[in-house]
Parts: C-alpha cells; structure tokens; sequence
C-alpha cells in the first residue's frame, strides 16, 4: 500500500469524471483518475454525437471521450486502470481500494461512476447498439431517424416521454410493454395516448432482432397474446430504466431509493469531502453536457472544500 494521500480522486472515467479531473488539475491539485477497465462510460456506445458544444460537424462518442482524457491529461491528472472494489470513508484518510489489490488514500473524492442503461440483451443487441439502430436516448438519437418507424419498449415515464420526442422525427412510434397496465403517470400515459403518431402493442415482448444481410436492422420478432410475429422497424429505442453505478460505495453514501446518490450541499454527499457528479447522481438530463457540467460543479466544490481545510 501507498502511503501518499492525495488530493482529490475521481472515481469513473465519462464526461463528469473527466470534466471534475479538468478543473481540480487546473487547481493544481494533481487529481487521480480510477478510470475502470473500459473507459469512457456511456459514450463508447455512441456512434454520433451532435449536440455537444464545439463540434460543428459531430463527433463519435470514442472520439470526443479521446479529446476530454488528452485534455484531463494535459494538466497533469493521471489515470489509473483498474476497478474499485470498495471504500472505507470512516476514517481519514478517505480509503479506496482497487481489484488489482492496491489501495489509494485521499483527502477527498469525487464520485462520477455514471449509470448503465438496462437492455433486453437479445442476441445480436449489442453490435447494433454500436451502430446506432438501437437505443437508449431518443434525445441523443432521435434526429438521426427522420420519417422512420421506430419502436420503444418500457412503460413507465421515460418510455412515454422518449416516444412523444420521437414523434418529432418519425412517421410512426410503436410502444411495446409487456403488460396491457403501465407503470407511468397518468398524465405521460395520456399525453402518448393523445398522440396521433403513436401506436400500441401491449401484452407483448422482444424476442429477437431481425436483420438484413447487411446486418441493418428491419424489425423484431414480438411474441403477443396471438404469438409470435414480426414487427418491421427502422430503429428500436429500449426505455426500461438505467441503474446508478453506486454498489461499491457499501451504503457509506446515502442514495434515493433507486440507488442515486444524493447531495447535502451543492455536490457534497454526507460524507464531507465526498462529491458526486454526473449519472450516478442524475436521473433526468443524462446527457454528456450536464454531465460535463456537474463535474465541473463537483470539481470547484472540491478545490473550495480543500483549501477550507488547509489540506
């Protein structure tokens, strides 16, 4: 084990782990980022992205999450490949313990572990997730899709408001849910219901994915109350939740009841000197700006924090 403590780490390695490590290593406070075996969160699932500030033409998610760590880099933050298994905040030293046995120690940290979207995980799913034919951001995708029919599955909130946005863009929406009841509000049920682009195919499921032999999406095979029949659709939005990256923390932090971590004061969690940013945290926006955004605001507070305590 080390026994260097250092300022600040930053646990994840998307746009708030990125953006906090931006400004605490502009502070010069030499910022460790545990980045996780797989860098980048979300965005490396991303082919296109169009509506991040300061890339006129777009940019793949791979690429723009290139430019932020060589940004976070050119300021001295270093990065550490590994996981982090768990933490001990009871104590000072704040301690974080890796899978590849090390152990850091911190006067503070940042939490910025994003959330992962939930998928169906039917074969051939995730080579088409990587071509953009299946989502989970109708904000992030949707313009990509014009005139198109596309379908979304869920049935709480977020299913209804990702299928009322689509509409702005496609000819024809299809709800899927595995239930003739949804789980949304009465108030996003009706608003869907009202709209005249929208359809419904209730009581049933995915079960697989058709495909081209160009491996270009066409539809999916749904098994409904009257078997199993092939749905033709252009792209497939899947709106059944995300799950905050948080089970490390042990129940250190205090979390909403769907394991988002919560703020006592402006990013700070409970624990002082522990902030949070991003996904992990947010479960409305979800996008790569506000999570930029929040790891700068975690970023400042930590800088403030540190300097209150002359560390």
């Amino acid at each position: 084990m080390s026994t260097k403590v250092h300022n600040v780490c930053i646990v994840g390695s998307g746009p708030a782990a990125v953006g906090s490590a931006i400004y605490t290593a502009r502070a010069m406070l030499d910022p460790v980022l545990i980045t996780g075996r797989a860098i980048g969160g979300q965005l490396m699932t991303t082919s296109e992205v169009e509506n991040f500030p300061g890339y006129p033409e777009g940019v793949s998610g791979p690429e723009m999450m290139e430019d932020l760590h060589k940004q976070a880099k050119r300021f001295g933050t270093t990065f550490v490949s590994a996981n982090v298994k768990s933490v001990d905040f009871s104590s000072r030293p704040l301690h974080i313990f890796l899978d590849n046995k090390q152990e850091i120690l911190t006067h503070s940290v940042i939490i910025a572990t994003g959330a992962q979207a939930l998928w169906l995980n039917l074969d051939g799913e995730k080579k088409l997730r990587n071509k953009g034919m299946i989502s989970s951001c109708a904000v992030c995708d949707g313009f990509f899709h014009k005139d198109e029919h596309l379908l979304v599955i869920g049935g709480g909130d977020s299913c209804m408001e990702e299928a009322c946005f689509l509409t702005k863009f496609a000819k024809k929406v299809t709800i899927v849910h595995r239930r003739e009841t949804f789980r949304a509000s009465k108030i996003m049920l009706e608003r869907a219901k009202k709209n005249p682009k929208i359809e419904w195919l209730t009581s049933s499921q995915p079960r697989a994915w058709t495909t081209d032999e160009n491996g270009e999406l066409t539809g999916a095979m749904i098994n409904t109350l009257d078997g199993l029949k092939h749905v033709q659709c252009d792209a497939v939005f899947i709106a059944i939740g995300h799950k905050p990256s948080t089970d490390f923390l042990g129940g250190q932090i205090d979390l909403d009841e769907n394991g988002y971590i919560l703020h006592k004061d402006h990013t700070m969690t409970n624990i002082d000197g522990v902030f949070s940013a991003g996904d992990c945290t947010d479960h409305r926006y979800k996008q790569a700006i506000t999570a930029c955004g929040d790891g700068a605001k975690a970023g400042l507070d930590a800088v403030k924090w540190l300097s209150e305590q002359n560390l």
